[in-house]
């Protein structure tokens, strides 16, 4: 019997989180061999994403320590990265974390609680230049690790970012075989799922409706910027 403690896991999440942020990552995460996930609010509130409400949730400031810790995104980022009690919970998780970690803005929010100074860092394409506010190094890579900073991209660069870090925990034998027992083979049907490889009409067209937002985004990273914990 395995007598060891379980790794503890701690997904913080908010209103307007990405779901397959923290749902992918939580699927693999799920498989492994000794593991406790938390899923946490402040408050313990219910959250609601995508269409889906999500209940019976820990409270986030009543947790005292983890071994990983986890941000996902979401276009709730930009509430969240203005709510002092939440920033103050992932500070203190931290400072007991083994691994710091997020999926695409999430990392904004590291950054906002004063956690990736000097770090290289991934996030969602459209938002990663807003990581210098916080003194972080932006990269384009799908999965970053800085020290003990492990950052995937844009969403579904999560389940990347889950298989890298489970190769950490538990090594990469372990790693393959949930690969395989969730049948993790991408094949998509096109060849568009980065501003590099995507046909420029479509870039333009994801632009474009991302323009509106662009002004207020930096705006709450700015303030949030002159806010920063540290």
């Amino acid at each position: 019997m395995n007598m060891e403690r379980p790794t503890n896991i701690v997904f913080a999440v908010y209103d307007g989180v990405t779901q397959l942020d923290f749902t992918g990552p939580h699927q693999f995460f799920s498989r492994l061999p000794n593991v406790d996930i938390v899923i946490a609010s402040i408050g313990a509130r219910s959250i609601t994403t995508d269409n889906m409400t999500f209940s019976q949730l820990a409270a986030l400031e009543d947790r005292t320590r983890c071994d990983v810790l986890c941000v996902p995104g979401g276009l709730g980022c930009l509430d969240a990265i203005q709510d002092r009690s939440y920033l103050t919970s992932i500070r203190r998780l931290a400072d007991s974390a083994r691994y710091i970690t997020s999926v695409c803005t999430g990392s904004l929010l590291l950054g906002a609680a004063g956690l990736l100074k000097g770090k290289r860092a991934a996030c969602h394409w459209a938002w990663r230049d807003l990581l210098s506010e916080f003194g972080a190094i932006p990269d384009g890579a799908r999965v970053v690790r800085d020290g003990n900073v492990v950052t995937g991209g844009g969403v579904t660069a999560g389940i990347d970012f889950a298989l890298t870090l489970i190769a950490e925990l538990e090594g990469p034998d372990v790693a393959r075989s949930i690969q395989l027992a969730l049948e993790y083979a991408p094949a998509p049907p096109f060849d568009a799922g980065s501003p590099e490889t995507a046909a420029a009409e479509i870039l333009a067209q994801s632009r474009l409706r991302t323009e509106p937002m662009l002004a207020r985004r930096r705006e709450i990273m700015k303030a949030a910027a002159a806010a920063m914990l540290t």
